[in-house]
């Protein structure tokens, strides 16, 4: 959505003859560029950049010069430093060598604050009374379907919100919102709750985004956070709005309230009749009907309240945007080309001398490796990742800061960067496989856990980042941020639809079918999701593997919007052939002893 009301500019935005350069798209909010400063010496910071402060020489015009005075007039020039945000006035600069201990990081938030919403429209409160509804009958019996259902009307209370505010969606609003709703289809997918967790984490984040509009790297990361400043305000403005609504003229809030109350004594009474009076009805009726017992009667309206101010919270944030492109974070001094080019020049030297090693032990063979240091095939392995992958991550901070100090006085100095930087970068990529292989034989050795396919994946991330990275070099980074999180957000929903578990109970039987060895007791705490995969196992083994999988499901009676189809799909396995009763306690445990030490 853009942030740009259309009957209004947003504040500090610059007028049509302020010099603004175009190429902003037209639906995302326009970011100001920095007030300007008076000209002065060459050797001046401006004061938007310092947090206003003093040049050298005379500080109030008294004509004795900073040298002369020693230690006083220094700390003359910090007292009066320190109060120029409370002056309307300009102040000369202080020389960039001078110590500074004055607010710099107040004028990098200066201007994101949020305008006034717009009054709340009748669509966005009937949305945010069906999200508390929904979240009151739907969400007290586990995460599945339910909570993209619940999902949906508070999407249309934060449009209904954002189009009274005059704001417009634009493409990434709608990548943003399309993401998060797709993430949030992961829960409804897999039983497995830590992919189903990344996944909410992440719907939240790209929501959070969809709402704000942000393209900056301080709008990207500080997006996600930006929902908790409306936890206050959006229930405070929904209550105002109902309020206006229900009195006056305009009051129809009343009339509204009572019918609804009639129809749903009259669906209560006559449904309960025709329940009684028919079994096939009444099963029907208990299939699509969510239980609202009084005995849940507390929980279940803790979650309708839960269910309101969420919805508010979202419709207030996309009415009132807090404006974080605004945020100014100063530049990075650049450095000389000796001073920032040698250190990286040393160390892409020292990548590469590691990627020999490493292409000379993949073609030359492990075997020669092995027996000059004396370790064993998974003891090598399981040595290197882990290093690897901090190499990798090292590697993606050392871009960062070399990017802020990096010299741009001439085209020369930016040839130079591209060529040290992309070819650290190359190199960082030789190092992502060399990881990722590293990683796949020690799965050869020890099988697949979650802990292994989870590091895997963020290191794969690592690399598509660094490619991003080389990418930008090349093309401009206008839109590396968001496509740094649009990647990360892509991960978590292709790591939670291609299941895991099911992936490791896979990989786990194939290895087991090759080489007689399964760990039974890590098989055991796998999802519902892992059962097709161990389905395939032979008896007595398979009913080991399943037998905990069959005690969870027996225990949970879900309704169809709480259930995922991992659940759905290991009852019918389970349905289909059950367990061996010759599979009992001390048949398994002695399987799970002979088979791990095979």
């Amino acid at each position: 959505m853009s942030d740009t009301p259309s009957d209004a500019e947003p504040r500090g935005s610059a007028s049509k003859d302020s010099g603004v350069k175009p190429g902003i798209d037209a639906g995302e909010p326009e970011i100001p560029e920095a007030p300007k400063v008076p000209e002065g010496p060459a050797d001046e910071v401006p004061a938007a950049r310092t947090g206003g402060a003093l040049s050298k020489g005379d500080s109030g015009g008294s004509g004795s010069g900073g040298t002369d005075s020693g230690g006083t007039d220094v700390e003359k020039r910090k007292a009066e430093a320190r109060d120029v945000h409370t002056r309307d006035v300009d102040t000369p600069d202080v020389d960039e060598d001078e110590e500074w201990d004055g607010p710099v990081v107040e004028s990098w938030f200066a201007d994101v604050q949020a305008k006034p919403p717009a009054p709340i429209r009748d669509a966005t409160l009937w949305a945010a009374l069906a999200t508390g509804v929904l979240s009151m009958l739907l969400l007290g019996d586990g995460l599945a379907l339910n909570l993209l259902l619940v999902a949906i009307p508070a999407a249309l209370g934060a449009y209904y919100a954002a189009q009274a505010a005059g704001r417009r969606p634009h493409r990434w609003t709608l990548v943003w919102g399309v993401g998060g709703l797709a993430l949030l289809s992961v829960p409804a997918l897999r039983d497995a709750d830590w992919p189903s967790f990344l996944a909410v984490l992440a719907a939240v984040a790209a929501g959070s985004l969809a709402l704000h509009g942000g393209r900056t790297w301080t709008g990207v990361l500080f997006g996600p956070i930006g929902l908790y400043t409306s936890l206050v305000t959006g229930p405070l403005w929904g209550w105002s709005g109902l309020r206006e609504r229900s009195g006056g003229a305009r009051g129809n809030v009343g009339p509204v309230v009572r019918a609804l109350a009639v129809a749903a004594v009259l669906l209560v009474v006559f449904g309960a009749l025709f329940a009684g009076a028919d079994a096939a009805f009444a099963d029907l009726l208990g299939g699509l009907v969510p239980d609202a017992s009084v005995s849940g009667g507390p929980w279940h309206a803790v979650l309708f309240v839960i269910g309101v101010v969420g919805a508010l919270v979202v419709a207030h944030t996309a009415a009132a945007p807090v404006q974080w492109d605004r945020v100014e974070v100063p530049a990075g001094r650049p450095r000389g080309r000796v001073e920032w080019a040698l250190p990286l020049i040393v160390l892409a030297a020292l990548f590469a001398v590691f990627n020999a090693v490493q292409l000379a032990v993949l073609f030359g063979g492990y075997d020669a490796v092995l027996e000059k240091t004396g370790q064993t095939y998974a003891e090598y392995a399981r040595q290197g990742f882990w290093q690897l992958l901090l190499v990798t991550l090292l590697t993606l901070l050392v871009i960062v800061f070399a990017l802020r100090w990096a010299p741009r006085d001439s085209s020369g100095d930016w040839t130079l960067v591209r060529a040290v930087l992309g070819t650290l970068c190359v190199l960082a990529l030789v190092v992502v496989a060399s990881a990722v292989r590293r990683m796949d034989m020690y799965v050869e050795a020890y099988g697949l856990t979650r802990l292994r396919i989870s590091v895997v994946t963020v290191e794969l991330w690592l690399g598509l980042v660094i490619v991003l990275i080389m990418a930008a070099g090349v093309w401009g980074a206008r839109w590396l941020p968001r496509a740094v999180l649009a990647s990360a957000a892509a991960g978590v929903l292709a790591f939670g639809l291609v299941s895991p578990d099911a992936l490791i109970a896979e990989r786990n039987v194939q290895r087991y079918e090759a080489k007689g060895s399964f760990d039974l007791d890590y098989a055991r705490g796998l999802s519902a999701d892992s059962a097709p995969a161990l389905d395939k196992l032979d008896e007595p083994l398979r009913s080991c593997a399943l037998r905990s999988i069959a005690q969870d499901l027996a225990g949970a009676d879900k309704s169809w919007y709480a259930t995922s189809l991992g659940e759905a799909r290991a009852r019918d396995v389970l349905d289909g052939r059950p367990l061996s009763p010759d599979a009992d306690w001390n048949v398994c445990n002695r399987l799970g002893t002979e088979l791990a030490y095979r």
